[in-house]
């Protein structure tokens, strides 16, 4: 875990590759939630002030190696300008003589972002030749601050490490690694881990990780909660449900409890009739207990009840991970359970406990809990997040020189 850092690098008058991981929402040409792009701000400000020339790089979606013009960063450089008080130039690409002709033209303290490197179909091959050309563009100097994309082997990751003379951690790569291997190593206690989403498949790794750690709770929400519960008897009507996890749910379950850790499971929950409204038709929902549920019901949030019962869980932590909504958070009232848990998360921190959230809707959900300013590490990883907590090696964190 001991990386090179940015502050370890020589920067001033060099030109130094920045990759960043400004994968954010555009519509009509204005980004919508910009928290990727303030994440990267202080490694950014970080090697302006310290005289460096900015090559920044990053994806933004998945235009499958051709240009979109939706998935242009032309947008995210006038927002980036905005941010950091100064103006971040354009490349038109980010290889070919578009790029090389600006990167050579930089002064000290001056910045440049990148067209999308997923324009060209290399970057996500890892192709040795692409990587030259992105490595061409700077004085050897490397910096890797895209925490999000590390778990992903390609050439602005892991290809371009190879052709340059130092490649760093920048400062929000080095602080994910800092917290989330804290959890990993050295966790305080009582440990509590809260997991939702849809799929239990995605999070087996992780809660397995976290059961051979010693974590001392673990909350499960979301629609991944009902493949436990059926798992364990219960009616959950049309609730989503992986059939072929079932058995693996029970053995998890199991497990913990043969290593004395608590599993919570919902109690309660806001269900609907049908997962497909009339339209014009107000969604009509109910919390009923999870034993009441029939066939036509379809969970779509967490109780009051099971709120009551998760915050209480929370009291005592010490360290606390996040990762995943509790409910249909994308369409209210759906949301109601998981901006809860986003208010007690807050209030543990408040008392103390180092409160880690990580994944797209967990970090919207305390964004829109009018919270974030409260937790102690918002993670930028979705993936990543989940496969370093599982302990598995992230190739792009792998490639940076260790000190």
């Amino acid at each position: 875990m001991q990386k090179l850092s940015i502050k370890d690098l020589e920067l001033k008058s060099k030109r130094v590759f920045i990759r960043v991981d400004f994968n954010v929402p555009v519509k009509e040409g204005k980004v919508g939630d910009d928290t990727r792009i303030r994440a990267a701000l202080p490694t950014i400000q970080y090697a302006i002030d310290q005289g460096g020339r900015l090559v920044v790089a990053s994806h933004l979606g998945r235009p499958s190696g051709r240009r979109v013009e939706k998935f242009s960063l032309k947008p995210v450089a006038e927002h980036l300008s905005t941010l950091v008080g100064k103006r971040a130039d354009f490349a038109e690409d980010c290889i070919g003589e578009a790029a090389q002709s600006r990167a050579q033209a930089l002064q000290d303290g001056d910045l440049l972002l990148l067209e999308n490197l997923r324009f060209h179909k290399e970057e996500e091959q890892n192709d040795d030749h692409f990587s030259k050309q992105l490595a061409s563009l700077c004085d050897g100097v490397y910096v890797s601050d895209a925490f999000g994309a590390a778990h992903r082997a390609h050439a602005s990751t892991v290809g371009i490490t190879k052709h340059v003379t130092k490649a760093a951690a920048g400062l929000l790569m080095q602080k994910e690694l800092d917290y989330l291997g804290r959890v990993i190593t050295n966790p305080e206690h009582p440990f509590v881990a809260i997991l939702g989403g849809a799929k239990v498949s995605d999070k087996i790794p992780v809660i397995n990780a976290l059961i051979e750690r010693g974590v001392d709770k673990i909350l499960i929400g979301g629609a991944m909660a009902y493949t436990f519960l059926k798992a364990e008897g219960f009616t959950v009507g049309k609730s989503l449900v992986e059939d072929d996890m079932l058995q693996t749910a029970l053995e998890v379950k199991t497990r913990a409890e043969e290593k004395g850790i608590e599993l919570l499971l919902p109690t309660d929950h806001q269900v609907v009739d049908s997962y497909e409204p009339v339209k014009g038709e107000k969604i009509i929902a109910k919390t009923i207990p999870i034993e009441f549920t029939n066939l036509g019901h379809a969970g779509m949030d967490i109780g009051v009840e099971t709120v009551s019962h998760f915050s209480n869980a929370l009291r005592d932590a010490r360290t606390i991970i996040w990762n995943g909504p509790m409910g249909v958070f994308e369409e209210p009232p759906f949301n109601e359970g998981t901006l809860a848990i986003a208010h007690a998360v807050a209030e543990a921190a408040d008392r103390g406990a180092i409160v880690i959230v990580g994944g797209g809707d967990s970090v919207a959900a305390i964004t829109q809990a009018g919270v974030a300013d409260r937790i102690t590490h918002i993670s930028t990883g979705g993936g990543a997040t989940l496969e370093f907590l599982a302990g598995e090696e992230l190739p792009g964190v792998t490639a940076l020189n260790d000190k």
